[in-house]
């Protein structure tokens, strides 16, 4: 039995000294690590639909709320298909992701799966690109919901918080983003309950955006025009990849459930389930309200739109009303991927601590919560403060090439598992394997291709920052290196 965080020891075969680049943890140590953390241990509360609705709440939101202003105008019209192509992206991750979710449910994600099968560098640096990922997305979401809230206290009261405290320094002209910083600390509150009182909030915020989007197509529809979707793509092909890439943002979150492995009731069977359902559930809605949008308002309308969405049903409808309703709506959508992306960020930090890689303070678990209260401080601090000051296309972009990055290497991950544990229980499987995570991997490096030169120089200097921090602090901390001394 384990005692509050003291993992098995290794074996004797385990102890034996090793390159620390390539030294790797395994899997059975992942499962068995489950749930401990320091002084306490997190508490499996969750159920399939609970599990569900955390990947929609991370997932569904700021994509079609926000960013499809800025993805319109790059694909025209065909925007609907550039979400089909990141859709189709991600489907190749997420059935990865729900293979090692239902082999290694543990709370590190991708990181962990990296971990037990490609060495802790690697996984280093892939836990460093989920901190981008996660971090980076709760602040670009969070800057996406101050703009709905403009629209929603201008159309119910006729104000509205002045740009000076509503936009980002760097790019925007504003002094702070406090909607932005605000929303962060809300959802910092809720998940210092722990992570079943957490589920039950988020479930009623994922039910109040469905039935808002469903409000969006069924009033959006009656404003089509035919002529708006001629020309089909404009720009062409680069115009369309060029907007799945930034649309990738979108698809961002379907992975949440799987850092919910060490608090889910029964992991290894819906894991799996609430991953493909939940990526399922939001392409549908996305391509509906993407069609409905582009049929609604001309594409180069899009243009420097955040609120695009309620500007449609204002237009379609005549009058503000409705437009207020799905800013209303909106605004508890879009807080919803904050609240649950900022629990994916936790989680993923509490495992990379308990494995020795980042300070011990973020495994650290409160007796009567069974939350990572200081974890859930700390992160919630750091991104609110990303969201107040930095503006809304650097962070989606940013956050784009750090997921796919993390999605590439579980995909190499499931190769890697198959062929060195052929006889290890799985609860789901790739199909055609390995065709498709070899498509996986291709189809994220091709994404990652058409991202922006200024966001891969960002990218390469968040890596070298890791690479330094790794070398100066988690090649000798780790848990892995301290028990070969």
């Amino acid at each position: 039995m384990l005692d509050h965080g003291q993992a098995p020891p290794l074996s004797q075969e385990k102890r034996k000294p090793a390159n620390p680049l390539l030294r790797r943890k395994p899997v059975e140590q992942l499962v068995a690590e489950g749930g401990q953390g320091e002084g306490g241990t997190l508490r499996r509360s969750l159920t399939m639909w609970q599990l569900t609705m955390i990947s929609i709440g991370a997932t569904l939101g700021t994509g079609i709320f926000v960013v499809l202003g800025e993805a319109a105008p790059k694909a025209g019209p065909a925007v609907t298909i550039a979400f089909i192509v990141a859709g189709l992206t991600a489907l190749f991750s997420a059935l990865s992701y729900a293979e090692l979710a239902g082999s290694v449910p543990v709370s590190g994600s991708s990181y962990s799966y990296s971990y037990a099968t490609m060495g802790e560098f690697i996984a280093w640096v892939c836990g460093w690109c989920l901190v981008l990922e996660y971090a980076v997305s709760v602040s670009a979401v969070a800057v996406g919901w101050g703009q709905y809230l403009n629209e929603l206290l201008d159309g119910m009261l006729g104000i509205t918080i002045p740009e000076k405290l509503s936009a980002a320094p760097l790019g925007d002209g504003g002094f702070i983003n406090l909607p932005s910083l605000v929303v962060v600390l809300l959802a910092m509150v809720f998940l210092m309950r722990g992570a079943k009182e957490s589920a039950r909030i988020n479930t009623i915020m994922v039910v109040v955006k469905i039935v808002t989007l469903l409000l969006f197509i069924g009033i959006g529809v009656l404003g089509i025009k035919g002529g708006n979707y001629a020309p089909l793509a404009p720009l062409g092909i680069t115009g369309i990849s060029a907007a799945a890439s930034t649309l990738f943002f979108s698809y961002i979150g379907f992975d949440a459930a799987s850092t919910a492995g060490e608090e889910a009731k029964n992991p290894k069977k819906d894991l799996p389930r609430a991953i493909m359902l939940s990526l399922g559930i939001v392409t549908v809605l996305y391509c509906l309200v993407a069609f409905v949008a582009v049929g609604a308002m001309p594409w180069q309308d899009f243009e420097g739109t955040e609120a695009a969405l309620a500007q449609i049903m204002t237009d379609v409808t005549g009058g503000t009303f409705w437009g207020v309703v799905l800013a209303a709506g909106a605004v508890v959508a879009i807080a919803s991927v904050v609240f649950a992306v900022l629990y994916g960020q936790t989680r993923i930090l509490f495992a990379m601590s308990r494995d020795g890689l980042v300070p011990k303070v973020f495994a650290k678990v409160d007796e009567k919560t069974g939350a990572p209260r200081a974890n859930v401080l700390i992160v919630s601090l750091f991104c609110g403060a990303l969201a107040a000051f930095i503006p809304l296309g650097e962070l989606a972009n940013a956050t784009s090439i750090g997921t796919l990055f993390a999605f590439a290497l579980v995909n190499v991950a499931v190769v890697i598992l198959r062929r060195t544990k052929p006889d290890m229980p799985r609860t789901f499987k790739v199909a055609l394997f390995p065709v498709t995570p070899i498509l996986g991997f291709l189809a994220c490096g091709y994404m990652m291709y058409s991202l922006p030169v200024a966001t891969w120089i960002a990218f390469g200097v968040w890596m070298a920052v890791g690479i330094v921090v790794y070398f100066l602090y988690g090649v000798r901390r780790s848990r892995l290196a301290t028990a070969e001394m």
